[in-house]
């Protein structure tokens, strides 16, 4: 299980990256105007905190918890070190199917399409392991697949976003993966689907750790591997699923944080789930604070800047793969 010096570090950490988000803008605001936002009503800050960064910062909280894990709990289950929410399609199914239904069925709530994300990552993250291979799935089938689905679902968002101009004005920065219009109800109906999503992802952290070892070593240990892989389908579903409802898609966050984690946990889950919850939020607030201080008066999406920092790193990871390999 994590140290508890490890977790105490982990922690200072988010609560600087929390302070960050709520002080830092097109207007920034000091430590002090912060705390008064937040304690005293007519104070300074107080509309700027309660209605704008607040909202946004819990809901990038509950979005880093989401995709930090998912991708934990991905890369276990398909033994695929570039598995990730975003790179294997899950996502991309969640937002076609989202799109979906605010095209045909006119839904605009989230509470409405939240159902059809659900959906849309379950189908797609089932196809893109039984088109992999199933069980006996390589990395490479695997990434190929989900390449392949995500390119043609995400081509699917953008033809049917074209057909419907009232869609795509509601939708274009959606589609990018933005905070920029969180809302307080949003992150209120999003924190169950996380909560349920983490508590089964660690349940399931001993389980994919003998799963690891091969179907037959885990079968010895007494676990059982079909289940185990059901209830990670229902936790990545719920988590992914959850996360593009509520901001869109946001690629390579899922996929850089367990790395940089194992580096110093090990790949034993009892230990990178809690640390890629805590660290992923971290990574996230830190991408959206980058992007509305970059661009002052006006503000990058925090998917644009998620997508340059994670292009790198993802280039940096697979030089050191290959460094280690020779």
């Amino acid at each position: 299980m994590p140290t508890a010096v490890g977790i105490c570090g982990s922690l200072l950490l988010l609560v600087a990256a929390v302070l960050l988000s709520l002080a830092l803008g097109s207007r920034p605001l000091s430590i002090g105007q912060v705390w008064d936002g937040l304690f005293h009503p007519g104070s300074t800050g107080y509309a700027v905190v309660h209605d704008m960064r607040l909202p946004r910062t819990v809901l990038g909280l509950l979005v880093g918890v989401s995709l930090g894990v998912a991708g934990a709990v991905m890369q276990a289950v398909t033994r695929n070190p570039l598995a990730d929410p975003g790179l294997l399609g899950i996502n991309a199914g969640a937002s076609a199917a989202v799109v979906t239904a605010i095209v045909m069925f006119g839904v605009t709530s989230f509470t409405g399409y939240i159902w059809f994300a659900f959906a849309g990552a379950a189908i797609v993250t089932a196809l893109v392991y039984a088109v992999g291979g199933g069980r006996s799935a390589t990395p490479a089938r695997l990434a190929l697949a989900g390449t392949a689905l995500n390119a043609a679902l995400f081509s699917y968002v953008q033809a049917a976003m074209l057909v419907d101009s009232s869609a795509l004005d509601d939708m274009r920065f959606w589609t990018v993966g933005s905070l920029a219009s969180a809302e307080m109800g949003t992150a209120a109906k999003l924190g169950p689907f996380v909560a349920v999503g983490l508590l089964l992802a660690l349940a399931l952290a001993r389980p994919l750790n003998a799963l690891a070892l091969g179907d037959e070593a885990a079968k010895g240990l007494g676990g059982r591997p079909d289940r185990t892989r059901a209830g990670a389908l229902v936790a990545v579903t719920l988590l992914c699923g959850a996360a593009t409802a509520a901001c869109g898609p946001l690629v390579f966050v899922g996929l850089l944080m367990p790395h940089a984690v194992r580096t110093f946990t090990g790949p034993d889950l009892r230990r990178l789930v809690p640390y890629c919850a805590v660290l992923t939020p971290v990574l996230l607030l830190g991408a959206d604070v980058l992007g509305r201080v970059m661009a002052r008066p006006s503000e990058v999406q925090v998917g644009t800047v998620t997508s340059v920092v994670g292009g790198i790193g993802f280039l940096i990871l697979l030089r050191r793969a290959k460094e280690v390999r020779a």
